[in-house]
């Protein structure tokens, strides 16, 4: 068995509310997906350095208007919150809380990289679950502070009749902002184990890891401070996430920490078992780098650029969209080597512009960029790149109501509308726009930019400062937008992304083409 060199992060983008599981030599993890879809990212691994999406649970969580963007709904910072990812005879399952539709949702499938997941849904929420499969028996553990424990059928499909549904810990109060969540059970050596994170008011005051153990699933339980870290980073702690071990016997946790605009980031920290207890880090801190004895290997990036060479309307499992797409509104084959949107529906903020698609931002620095065909777009459309979280900003193309074509730089307004903060008369039908961001050391600045020739680059408006926002409870990121504000029928059509990391192209491992126009 080779070394590898594990370095934290293992990724500077938005992979929050980690769960991670081992199945013989290959390690999955699923993350929070919200408003994007499809949603509940499955990622892989054979040594806990190289991950890469291989799935995705499901295409579309449900068909509303909040989830379609419609009649100026939205489910921002709702959907798919925190899942709990688990295999136990032969199937392995996920199951997560979706706040707006106040309902649990379990899938399984025996085939996790294949997909054919079987949906089942069970009336009410259950804050950040962690399915636990004790033998024969089925739980669910949940909850904020008061934590509470519910039985399932022998299938996990619903709730068992005359099963136990109780209170199973009440969680430290004094001196505590957040209290216990983001449970994660297991069992090891004859204890029972639940892993949360709080929120102290008093010493370090930020997120830390905790450990409850029992000899018994119903308690008493007895409680630990197992890690309590920022990495010298702000004051923002690292914690929440699973434990597991390798086929070796040594064991690992994956935790995430706030990281400011860019999102939640995870990093893979080593365990020691001391006293029966998971203790986690190095001396108490989260390392730079360690050795890992696991395989080298390679990996799909976390975000590329894409040509849109496709035959076929299927995209890249890196893109998701801003909530449900309408899939007959966009398309790679009526103009081959394009991305086409279409507009649909009337709206006046990019926010509720159905079919946006987007990608991850990651750190320190990365950009976007796209080469826009605007020909087709009709009066008052507008269409281009986003800097997408509530304070959004974006740069493309305008057009008035009489037809008049404005390269345009905007803001949220602070209600969920545009601000104009610029605006450039423009004449051609080709127009390239990048976004530049810079998430160094949280300096989270976002710039804009048009080209006419892809070379001499003009930057519009101002910088935006990029802000993370509960409402969206999600790092920043880049998508390409169309949508009408006044006569539907009109298209743009997009003939790349291509996506930048530290001032380097990145594309898919197999992928070396990049197209000119």
């Amino acid at each position: 068995m080779s070394q590898t060199t594990l370095t934290n992060p293992i990724f500077w983008s938005d992979v929050p509310d980690v769960d991670v599981i081992r199945v013989e030599e290959i390690y999955y993890m699923v993350s929070t997906s919200m408003h994007t879809v499809p949603g509940c990212p499955i990622m892989k691994s054979v040594n806990l350095v190289d991950w890469e999406i291989v799935g995705y649970v499901f295409d579309t969580l449900e068909e509303n208007d909040s989830h379609n963007l419609l009649d100026g709904k939205g489910i921002y910072g709702q959907g798919s919150w925190a899942a709990s990812l688990r295999y136990h005879n032969g199937t392995f399952y996920v199951c997560f809380s979706s706040n707006d539709m106040n309902q649990f949702y379990i899938y399984q499938t025996q085939n996790i990289e294949g997909g054919g997941w079987k949906r089942f849904t069970i009336e009410g929420r259950y804050h950040d679950p962690a399915l636990f499969f004790d033998e024969d028996r089925v739980f669910v553990i949940y909850g904020c502070g008061d934590i509470r424990i519910t039985e399932l059928t022998e299938d996990a499909t619903a709730v068992k009749p005359g099963g136990v549904h109780q209170l199973l810990l009440e969680t430290e109060k004094e001196g505590i902002g957040l209290r216990c969540e983001g449970c994660h059970a297991y069992k090891m050596n004859g204890h029972y184990y639940l892993l949360f994170i709080e929120w102290p008011k008093v010493g370090n005051q930020r997120r830390r890891q905790i450990c409850y153990r029992s000899r018994q699933l119903l308690g008493e339980y007895e409680r630990k401070v197992i890690f309590d870290d920022d990495k010298g980073y702000h004051n923002k702690g690292i914690a929440q996430g699973a434990i597991f071990d390798t086929p070796d016997n040594k064991w690992y946790a994956m935790l995430f920490q706030d990281h400011d605009a860019v999102g939640r980031i995870p990093y893979v920290l080593p365990v020691n078992w001391v006293d029966g207890w998971p203790i986690f880090g190095i001396d108490g801190r989260a390392p730079k780098d360690f050795e890992l004895n696991l395989p080298n290997s390679t990996h799909q990036p976390l975000v590329i650029s894409d040509e849109f060479a496709y035959i076929e309307n299927k995209l890249e499992l890196n893109w998701q969209w801003n909530h449900n797409p309408d899939n007959n509104l966009w398309s790679f084959v009526k103009r081959p080597g394009y991305l086409r949107l279409e507009t649909g529906y009337l709206t006046n903020s990019v926010l509720f512009a159905r079919n946006t698609l987007t990608q991850r931002t990651e750190g320190p620095t990365c950009a976007g960029i796209t080469l826009m065909d605007i020909t087709q777009m009709k009066p008052g459309d507008h269409a281009g790149l986003i800097a997408l979280q509530n304070s959004f900003g974006t740069i493309g193309i305008q057009l008035t109501e009489n037809g008049d074509r404005y390269v345009t730089m905007t803001k949220n307004r602070g209600d969920g509308s545009e601000e104009i903060i610029e605006k450039i008369p423009f004449q051609e039908n080709l127009i390239y726009v990048k976004i530049e961001f810079n998430f160094e050391d949280s300096c989270d600045v976002a710039k804009f930019y048009y080209s006419i020739d892809g070379n001499e680059w003009i930057e519009v408006g101002d910088a935006l400062n990029m802000k993370y926002t509960l409402d969206h409870f999600m790092g920043y990121r880049i998508g390409l937008f169309n949508y009408a504000t006044t006569q539907i029928g009109g298209h743009v059509d997009f003939a790349y992304f291509h996506y930048m990391k530290d001032n380097k192209v990145i594309k898919k491992i197999s992928d070396n083409v990049v197209k000119s126009i």
